[in-house]
């Protein structure tokens, strides 16, 4: 078990389908690591996407909990202080982000919704596979970062460089 608790936000404009994704994954991949992962969006569509919650269940990992909420609620001065500061949307990394927290370090982890894509059920359902396997990759290989031994530039550097994989 971790020494430290490392508070991360996963963040995408409606909060309902890849920030879900990657908050349930870095819970369930860095909970014996100190990771406690958040998601939130910039405008939030107020529901998590049904497909979101049937890919996490098909890959046996919680689906109680999850919601559609603000990223205002993580800017707040009783919000946990955050560590890392993920965007997975190539909208919510070009928009003014609150002041959060902690002074996180942040890096944009962009990748296509699979909330747009339209058309055979067998297509969704790829889709988001898809972002789960490739968001799954990208938590693998943070986690395998030696955070206790890296200084704050190497750590940043490292995981600007992870979102390009």
């Amino acid at each position: 078990m971790a020494d430290k608790t490392y508070h991360v936000l996963f963040v995408c404009t409606g909060n309902s389908a890849r920030s879900i994704l990657a908050e349930a994954l870095m819970n369930d991949m860095g909970k014996d690591r100190g990771f406690k992962a958040y998601s939130a969006g910039s405008h939030p569509k107020g529901a998590v996407h049904p497909w979101a919650l049937k890919t996490l269940q098909q890959h046996r990992l919680p689906i109680d909990g999850y919601r559609s909420k603000s990223w205002e609620e993580f800017a707040k001065p009783d919000a946990p202080p955050l560590d890392f500061v993920f965007t997975v949307c190539d909208q919510a990394a070009g928009e003014v982000c609150p002041v959060w927290p902690g002074q996180p370090m942040t890096a944009h982890w962009g990748m296509p919704d699979p909330a747009a894509v339209k058309g055979p059920e067998a297509a969704v359902e790829k889709a988001f596979r898809d972002t789960l396997v490739t968001m799954q990759r990208r938590i693998q290989l943070m986690l395998s970062l030696p955070l206790a031994s890296l200084d704050k530039l190497a750590i940043q550097r490292e995981i600007k460089d992870i979102g390009k994989r």
